[in-house]
């Protein structure tokens, strides 16, 4: 099977351009609940939801624009962002589980990483494989469902 280099260029443009808004997402996420649970002294679970829902808003419109560089109906595109939102959370909490509890990852020893021993290791390990699963999938849901080029 030969690969076409263009589309290769593309995906590869694509994926960094992506990585790029996740980063964006995860301090818009991090600084809102800080803000919010810190300052404004508001729950953990409301200024979790709030910092995660102001991501989600703004990662559908720059991979709108940006990424995706499409001009579908914005109404449906959204919709589909959001259920793959929710899809590939959904998988992440899967795998998560499944190395957690299913495989035991959880009682990994701290120093199962000999360079970087660490309390909780096999949740620290579980929780960057599930977040590589859960950008890979919702990646692969946003260009081929909510931004398909029609």
């Amino acid at each position: 099977m030969k690969i076409d280099k263009g589309e290769f260029r593309k995906t590869a443009v694509q994926l960094l351009k992506y990585g790029v808004i996740g980063v964006m997402n995860t301090v818009i996420t991090l600084v809102t609940f800080y803000v919010l649970n810190t300052k404004a002294e508001v729950s953990y679970g409301i200024s979790n939801v709030v910092g995660y829902i102001l991501g989600v808003i703004n990662s559908f419109i720059w991979n709108r624009k940006w990424v995706f560089k499409t001009h579908n109906n914005v109404r449906r595109e959204a919709l589909l962002f959001g259920g793959g939102f929710l899809l590939c959370l959904t998988l992440q909490g899967i795998v998560s589980w499944v190395l957690l509890e299913g495989l035991g990852w959880k009682s990994l020893p701290d120093d199962v990483i000999p360079f970087m021993p660490m309390a909780k290791s096999g949740q620290n390990i579980v929780m960057v494989i599930a977040m590589v699963v859960y950008t890979l999938a919702n990646y692969a849901y946003n260009r081929l469902v909510t931004f398909k080029e029609h």
